[in-house]
């Protein structure tokens, strides 16, 4: 390990702990450039402070395409986050077919929230076809009995 990625890793933790203490001043300051240079943790937790306004204005173009890159590397949570931006047309035009496309990949990551989500858009027909087999499937794998969501 190089000087520089031992630097890099003391700015994650550190910009972690500030994000997660609430200091979201300083937590973008360190987190900024790491996302710059690609680390999906850090894309991830700009997305959500330019998203809220955390530390900074409002900045829902720097949101979304920091959102989508975390999502595109695999991240999870940015991946469910995609998935609600495009659901819910924050920080991106609205588009169900999308927003299912990114919760299909969150729930095969293991998001419990994006297969209750993808399960009510079965259910309702919403960006995907009407199908209450795939909807009760999937509330079962999140957990819920399916009877709770008729």
């Amino acid at each position: 390990m190089t000087n520089q990625d031992s630097d890099s890793n003391l700015d994650l933790s550190s910009g972690i702990a500030a994000f997660e203490g609430k200091h979201f001043s300083t937590a973008s300051r360190l987190l900024s450039p790491l996302a710059e240079q690609g680390d999906d943790e850090a894309q991830f937790r700009m997305a959500i402070m330019a998203q809220n306004g955390l530390g900074m204005v409002v900045n829902e173009k720097l949101a979304f395409d920091n959102m989508l890159a975390a999502a595109e590397q695999g991240h999870a949570l940015a991946m469910h986050g995609l998935g609600f931006m495009y659901l819910e047309g924050e920080c991106a035009e609205k588009d169900t077919a999308k927003a299912a496309d990114w919760f299909h990949k969150a729930a095969d990551a293991g998001m419990q929230g994006s297969m209750t989500t993808l399960a009510m858009m079965y259910r309702d027909g919403n960006g995907v076809e009407q199908n209450q087999q795939e909807a009760n499937r999937l509330f079962e794998m999140a957990g819920f009995d399916p009877k709770e969501f008729s």
